[in-house]
């Protein structure tokens, strides 16, 4: 079992930046590929960002690429995102995951082939 928190949302002004961290429980953090997803009001769920087990492998949504970057620390069983040159469009409850698979093909993509979720933190960014 494993338990995720994200933390480090809020309001911010369009071109700002956040922080956004996900706290895991348990020992096997490191066992465990991590997302970020995220979800607007009337939206389906979308991807984000996803981080391979190592942290070796990162992957991005074509919206967000060369804006934001996902990066983990296995030692505080933690992985965060950065995310930079914020936009009206990114305001969305962002979800991190946590899927216990290797970080081939594209299921990371894929909110159903994740095990576990945080319980999601607000982003909203004024125009």
């Amino acid at each position: 079992q494993v338990q995720l928190v994200e933390s480090g949302g809020g309001l911010v002004q369009a071109g700002g930046s956040l922080r956004l961290s996900c706290a895991a429980s348990g020992r096997a953090f490191s066992t465990y590929a991590m997302g970020w997803f995220r979800q607007a009001p009337g939206k389906e769920r979308e991807f984000v960002s996803a981080i391979s087990r190592s942290g070796a492998i990162t992957a991005y949504a074509d919206s967000v690429k060369a804006r934001f970057t996902i990066s983990r620390d296995n030692a505080k069983n933690t992985v965060y995102l950065q995310m930079n040159s914020l936009k009206p469009d990114d305001t969305a409850v962002y979800y991190c995951a946590a899927g216990q698979r290797s970080f081939v093909g594209s299921w990371y993509k894929t909110p159903p082939e994740y095990d576990y979720w945080g319980q999601g933190t607000q982003v909203t960014v004024s125009s």
